[in-house]
């Protein structure tokens, strides 16, 4: 029974902090939850109700933007700008449906990338930007004009919507050395497609845009989390040593008890 008592003790131990940490909403996750709805709204063509939405977040932010950890210029600069554009897909009569998607998108990801500190939502469009890209180097190495040009477009429009979300994780050297890439390869198109030697900046762009990814996937778990998992996981171990010393301690006497009264 006492084993059984001390069990359910270590498993609320292990699993108290992390509901005390699960409550616990900073003033950007919130910021968060409100772009993510207003992308939803897009998404069901309820243009007005995003445009409140991404009023309501302007607000919200004006608020709070200099209560917790300050941001940078430069992140500030992202958000108004991403803001911005997101209010104008909002409220357009005449924008097209994906274009408005892709602007809500790219907000979306800003605000995502500077609430969270670990697994940014925009790394999740890996397999569609390598996709499209890997498409792309095909049709130039197989000399195909028109697929090259369609794909290596569809390339460039996904990765648009990434860009201020990079800006955020990623450093400046990193996102000019791809950028440097992607501006050759845009600007002579005509010779990735009839030039081998020139597709080797294809090459090379592949080779980024993988190190861009799984740099980005490493120290993937929040350290918190890492120190609620082995903190909470030495108590349980502590105590289950603890309980099994207890019993094999008394097992023993128990042995020796029943020795002695045999011999008796």
């Amino acid at each position: 029974m006492k084993f059984k008592w001390l069990l359910l003790f270590a498993m609320v131990l292990l699993l108290a902090p992390i509901s005390v940490n699960a409550e616990q909403t900073s003033p950007m996750e919130k910021l968060d939850d409100i772009s993510d709805e207003a992308l939803q709204m897009v998404k069901f063509h309820r243009y007005d109700d995003a445009k409140q939405l991404l009023n309501y977040f302007s607000d919200q932010f004006t608020s709070i933007k200099n209560i917790q950890q300050p941001l940078t210029v430069d992140e500030l600069r992202i958000i108004n700008t991403s803001h911005d554009e997101a209010l104008e897909a909002a409220a357009s009569p005449d924008m097209k449906y994906e274009e408005r998607i892709n602007k809500l998108t790219k907000f979306r990801l800003v605000i995502d990338a500077i609430a969270t500190s670990h697994r940014p939502l925009w790394t999740e469009m890996e397999g569609q930007i390598m996709t499209v890209f890997h498409q792309a180097k095909e049709a130039a190495q197989a000399h195909n004009s028109a697929d090259f040009h369609y794909n290596f477009n569809k390339f460039l429009s996904l990765y648009n919507v990434i860009y201020p979300s990079m800006k955020v994780d990623v450093s400046a050297e990193n996102i000019q050395r791809i950028d440097a890439r992607i501006h050759f390869i845009d600007e002579y198109r005509t010779q990735m497609i009839s030039d081998s030697k020139s597709q080797k900046e294809l090459d090379g762009l592949d080779s980024d845009l993988k190190n861009l990814f799984e740099n980005m996937d490493e120290d993937e778990a929040d350290p918190s989390l890492w120190w609620v998992i082995i903190s909470t996981g030495s108590i349980i171990i502590a105590t289950l040593s603890y309980v099994g010393l207890r019993k094999y301690k008394g097992d023993k006497e128990m042995k020796k008890g029943r020795s002695r009264d045999q011999k008796n």
